[in-house]
């Protein structure tokens, strides 16, 4: 007979972590591999410490990250969500998106693997073009196979139809110089982004998000970002 397998035989072990500039969702690449000069580190857990691990994983350009959604999990999922980019008002099938609300709070990216370094929690994943939070928990690497994973005729769904746009960033040199220089592209490229949520545009208001060790405070008003404040943590 086939074996059995119970529940815990799928629970999923957390083999690593990625730390990164950003300690919350606010501000995050909305999807993997769009802001090419943000960087994460990928640090194993000790029981997953061995660099038998990772023999061989240098002679690929690109890395899929199974991770889990660890800001936005919830205890109920739902089977329609209303995804940003539609404006926050439009409902659509769960499935059928990328959003965190769904059975399993799992997320899965395409990374680059800039380097393999030697640091004192054992050797670890220098990747760029993430998009997860610092702390995010990794449950499984596998590489990127251009033959396998890459289909040029592909077609992404409502996603296609819904550009994104970037905004002109205005950002006066009394806050731009708190910011050390090797962050200053990073930001930059957040900011034009337009980190806000869609369905919100009101001119008057100030957001903010932390990043690097600051909080980061601007207003929109159609087209153009201005910061207006910038605070140390």
């Amino acid at each position: 007979m086939p074996a059995q397998h119970g529940d815990a035989a799928w629970q999923l072990r957390k083999i690593a972590s990625i730390h990164n500039d950003f300690p919350t969702k606010f501000g995050l690449p909305r999807q993997n591999g769009m802001l090419e000069s943000f960087l994460s580190t990928v640090v194993f857990e000790p029981a997953y410490r061995n660099a038998d691990a990772l023999r061989g994983i240098t002679g690929y350009s690109h890395l899929w990250l199974l991770w889990g959604f660890s800001g936005s999990a919830q205890a109920r999922w739902s089977p329609m969500v209303r995804p940003p980019r539609l404006g926050g008002n439009k409902r659509i099938g769960v499935f059928a998106t990328r959003s965190p609300n769904r059975p399993n709070p799992l997320g899965l990216s395409c990374v680059k693997l800039e380097r393999v370094e030697s640091s004192p929690q054992g050797m670890v994943l220098i990747v760029s073009g993430a998009d997860m939070m610092d702390g995010t928990p990794i449950f499984d690497i596998k590489p990127y196979l251009p033959y396998a994973d890459c289909f040029p005729d592909a077609t992404g769904g409502f996603t296609d139809a819904i550009p994104f746009d970037t905004l002109e960033v205005l950002f006066p040199e009394t806050w731009l110089a708190m910011i050390p220089q090797e962050k200053q592209e990073t930001l930059f490229a957040v900011l034009a982004s337009d980190p806000r949520p869609a369905y919100q545009d009101d001119p008057a208001r100030v957001y903010g998000f932390s990043y690097a060790g600051f909080d980061v405070r601007f207003t929109v008003a159609a087209s153009i970002l201005t910061v207006c404040e910038v605070v140390a943590l």
